[in-house]
């Protein structure tokens, strides 16, 4: 089974950017525009020797029951049940919002792992970055999916969470073949007996 990944965050932060740059070709739209992916993009994907799917979702925006802005938070809450890891996705330029707060507390409810990138961190000095570590998972992953900056290190702490695949013994495996046993003593003493008897038939 594929590791699913749900990459999520407040609109404009370059989710969809970042979701094009790990599938390795261009499957969401990007525009500057906020609020451009409405509906959740997925791809299925290996990375760092795992299988994985990656869904991108639409972010959360504030909005009354039937509108389409809450129409694509639901879509997002589902990405998110769905998913074994997430992927919160923070613009560093802009800094922690309080949009990226109420993701926070979202992501914290549903219990799942997450995995917090700082996105567009092209830039050396980073004066925003440190704040992020008040969202509470830990040290930040600095990446620019633009310029495909700390793509590595991203794919390294998302394959962490990838199960194990077990390992099929072959049909002459040891641990798993039947027990073998050696029948010893000297001769005349009723071993080939013993040996028939034990089989069920003559041999």
């Amino acid at each position: 089974m594929p590791l699913t990944i749900a990459i999520v965050g407040r609109p404009n932060v370059g989710k969809s950017t970042l979701f094009n740059r790990l599938a390795g070709k261009r499957l969401a739209i990007v525009h500057d525009t906020p609020g451009v992916t409405r509906d959740r993009q997925e791809a299925r994907v290996e990375l760092g020797g795992a299988p994985m799917r990656l869904i991108d979702t639409a972010g959360f925006e504030e909005g009354e029951a039937g509108s389409l802005s809450h129409r694509m938070t639901e879509q997002t809450r589902t990405a998110i049940a769905d998913a074994d890891v997430c992927l919160f996705v923070v613009d560093v330029r802009a800094g922690v919002t309080a949009g990226d707060e109420i993701i926070a507390q979202a992501l914290r409810r549903s219990g799942k792992p997450v995995v917090l990138a700082t996105n567009k961190s092209e830039a050396r000095e980073r004066p925003n970055e440190a704040d992020t570590y008040a969202l509470g998972f830990g040290d930040p992953i600095p990446v620019s999916a633009e310029h495909a900056l700390g793509i590595g290190e991203l794919i390294d702490a998302l394959a962490q969470y990838a199960p194990e695949e077990e390992a099929e013994a072959g049909p002459e495996s040891e641990e798993n073949g039947p027990p073998t046993l050696a029948i010893v003593g000297r001769p005349k003493v009723g071993k080939s007996s013993l040996f028939n008897r034990l089989l069920g038939e003559e041999r």
